[in-house]
């Protein structure tokens, strides 16, 4: 009778696990559905998506009970400037209307530009040297030049700067008298934000089937707004350790992403950040029920893609001691992982990845733990350059899409997000 009691409890307990199991993912996808929902607007500085984004993610951390480290707040207001594109935004080539985000690009630079104008085409030919640059650029007044940016056979290592470099005069020198810029390629179209506006339009354009030696006109309608002083914000919380310790383990991930291009087209940012501040926001649920040894902090950037400008607040005006930081673990790109994770900071820290990698080669959670260097890639870098040791882990292999509309959570296997997270937590254990 006690043989088979207790082989029931341990059936129960089984069920139980698989069942706390299946609630996590179905937390974790139904976060990151609605932080790449178009509610969210692309979590940019256009139409609040970035405050009602972080609203939210103070809303769950509210519910798990953390303690807000700002006057009671959960807030870190700071500024920002942004170049927004908040209504039309229509581009045809000789009276063909392109499909924004599909068939071209606005370069996140770009101010506001209307009307019709002539198209000049070129190859890469006539800007390898100065004096065509500038004979091209007096050619074009008051029109636009179409360069085709396929790079030609046999262009050599030295050409490929020149061209690279006369690239960057035409986006910026504000000297040349000509209207604007398209730049044809079969690259990958790819989105960001910055905080400047160029002193000319710039259009990227992948279109199948165009040639581009054929155009002669651009109709566009362009609407941009710089905002010099937007006010953001972080989402800072903490649970408290059960150690009379004031040491950190500090914990974060970026909330932003692109935002919109005009009134109808917004990048969902699934991979990129929804799976990382949902990743981190299933550590603050569990950390919230399994107190942790050591003060917990978590951290949801804002301003991460438009220059690390949220974690650059964080650190210039700290809510807690760096200097007690015992580890930070910053998380991007979360939402894959059939080819493992990759550790930036790994080769500095070693003792820490080599005490990773022995986990998960017990354990088998993830196919590999990767190695990299320093890599100012994300909101671990501006801690690190201050003494705090960080690691910025992502995951490897999955879809394709990133910095582009196709970065939707259907799109998103979210291959090895539960042992991760497994491993995570194992690893914070050993600190």
């Amino acid at each position: 009778m006690k043989k088979i009691t207790t082989s029931l409890l341990c059936f129960v307990l089984i069920v139980m696990s698989i069942t706390v199991k299946a609630q996590d993912m179905e937390y974790s996808k139904k976060v990151i559905k609605k932080l790449a929902s178009p509610a969210f607007k692309g979590r940019g500085y256009e139409a609040n998506g970035d405050k009602i984004a972080s609203a939210f993610i103070a809303s769950e951390f509210k519910k798990s009970g953390l303690i807000p480290l700002n006057r009671n707040s959960y807030f870190q207001d700071f500024e920002l400037s942004a170049n927004t594109f908040p209504g039309k935004v229509e581009v045809k080539l000789d009276g063909q209307l392109l499909q924004t985000a599909v068939d071209y690009l606005v370069d996140a630079t770009s101010p506001s530009v209307k009307g019709t104008y002539p198209v000049i085409p070129v190859t890469r030919i006539a800007i390898n040297t100065p004096e065509k640059l500038m004979t091209l650029v007096n050619r074009a007044k008051g029109a636009f030049i179409l360069l085709d940016n396929r790079i030609p056979s046999g262009e050599s290592a030295d050409l490929k700067q020149v061209v690279s470099d006369n690239i960057i005069k035409l986006k910026t020198n504000a000297s040349f008298d000509f209207k604007g810029l398209i730049l044809f390629s079969e690259d990958k179209l790819t989105w960001t934000s910055l905080t400047y506006q160029n002193p000319r339009p710039v259009l990227h354009v992948n279109k199948k089937g165009l040639d581009p030696a054929t155009v002669r006109t651009l109709t566009v309608n362009i609407e941009a707004k710089l905002i010099p002083n937007y006010r953001t914000r972080n989402v800072v919380g903490m649970v408290k350790g059960t150690s009379a310790s004031d040491s950190t383990i500090l914990i974060s991930a970026h909330f932003d992403h692109l935002g919109l291009l005009g009134k109808k087209v917004y990048f969902p940012g699934a991979n990129d950040n929804a799976s990382g501040t949902t990743f981190m926001l299933n550590l603050v649920r569990y950390y919230a029920k399994n107190a942790p040894k050591y003060n917990t902090v978590f951290i949801a950037f804002s301003g991460e893609e438009i220059g690390l400008l949220g974690s650059k607040a964080f650190v210039k005006q700290p809510l807690i001691d760096l200097s007690k930081i015992k580890f930070m673990l910053n998380f991007d790109l979360a939402g894959t992982g059939e080819d493992g994770i990759k550790v930036v900071n790994g080769k500095i820290f070693r003792p820490q990845f080599d005490q990773l990698v022995k986990l998960n080669d017990i354990y088998k959670l993830v196919p590999k733990v990767d190695i990299r260097g320093e890599a100012c890639k994300s909101d671990h870098c501006p801690f690190y350059e201050v003494g705090v040791p960080a690691f910025f882990i992502y995951t490897l292999g999955g879809t394709p899409a990133y910095h582009d509309i196709y970065d939707r959570p259907e799109n998103l296997p979210l291959t090895a997000f539960e042992n991760y997270f497994k491993l995570m937590v194992k690893f914070i254990q050993t600190f």
